[in-house]
């Protein structure tokens, strides 16, 4: 994504159409937000993990809210710009997904 493009949110079937596309991803009662939650086999592979998203969040200049204890790493979703779930998460919740199964994570 690039900095100054103005991000909407989804509604409507671009909405669902985006949460069928992520079936291990749950919606966050009580704000417009998705969540997962993964574990690795150790500290190890976590902060690799996090690592390969922290760099493509860079890029997007969008960048998670996240919580990791050992081999657990909590993700939650949503854009600020337009006050709820946009396409900029759907992208990196698939590029969150791919790498998850790459590096072997459970959840």
């Amino acid at each position: 994504m690039m900095r100054g493009v103005r991000v909407q949110k989804l509604t409507g079937e671009r909405r669902v159409a985006a949460l069928q596309s992520l079936p291990d991803w749950s919606e966050v009662s009580g704000r417009d937000a998705i969540s997962r939650v993964l574990k690795f086999k150790d500290f190890n592979v976590a902060f690799a993990f996090m690592t390969r998203v922290a760099m493509k969040a860079e890029r997007m200049d969008h960048h998670p809210e996240w919580f990791n204890v050992y081999n657990r790493v909590d993700i939650t979703l949503a854009t600020h710009e337009c006050g709820g779930l946009s396409e900029r998460d759907v992208e990196l919740a698939a590029f969150i997904d791919a790498n998850a199964k790459v590096l072997g994570a459970t959840l």
